[in-house]
């Protein structure tokens, strides 16, 4: 059997990061509506896209602990930087405390949708944050460059949802990526096959 390579200190300590400061590290473990820690799976598949940014940018929206970051910067070539923005203000500065040594990785406290968009055009976005809206993703597609890739995870995949559930038919984040034009979009099922994200490439 192989085995998935080791986590990056850098992840255990952003764990230990989110542990003492109670974040949540399951969205079972998160508040309806609450944000949660970046699942294992998907921060292997997001330090997969970083380490092919060979002097890019990444942005990621919504700091948390900083585990999403983590994966990415333990990952992403020595001549690109992650831009990741943070709006709870006790949150970024553990993220800053986290990030402190590594010059490649600016915490930005603030509304990301502020905040990033002097740094765009973007190789990479993770939008790990509460974005529902058509207008607010067309935005954030806006900030990529053509052939760069946007990620949003915390999905349920289809099948895994019960029969009666009204997501079966509609999700929310599915209209998103399937709304916007130039997107080529695809959903991933995770190994655990009860959680899925989207990544999407603007054509």
């Amino acid at each position: 059997m192989i085995e998935e390579p080791a986590v990056p200190l850098l992840v255990e300590q952003a764990y230990a990061v989110a542990r003492r400061h109670g974040f949540p590290l399951t969205r079972d473990q998160a508040a309806a509506g609450r944000p949660s820690a970046c699942l294992p799976a998907v921060g292997r598949f997001l330090a997969m896209l970083a380490a092919g940014c060979h002097g890019g940018m990444i942005a990621e929206l919504g700091t948390g602990a900083g585990i999403g970051a983590a994966w990415i910067s333990s990952a992403m070539p020595a001549d690109c930087t992650l831009v990741t923005a943070e709006l709870d203000s006790g949150m970024a500065r553990a993220a800053l405390q986290l990030f402190a040594d590594d010059v490649r990785v600016r915490v930005l406290p603030g509304n990301a949708s502020e905040v990033l968009v002097p740094h765009a055009p973007f190789d990479l976005i993770f939008a790990d944050c509460g974005v529902r809206d058509a207008a607010a993703f067309g935005a954030l597609c806006r900030m990529l460059r053509p052939g760069g890739r946007i990620v949003m995870d915390d999905l349920t995949p289809v099948r895994a949802r019960p029969a009666h559930s009204s997501q079966r038919a509609a999700d929310i984040k599915r209209e998103l990526f399937a709304g916007q034009e130039g997107l080529t979009w695809t959903e991933v099922v995770l190994p655990d096959l009860g959680n899925s994200l989207l990544v999407g490439t603007l054509r």
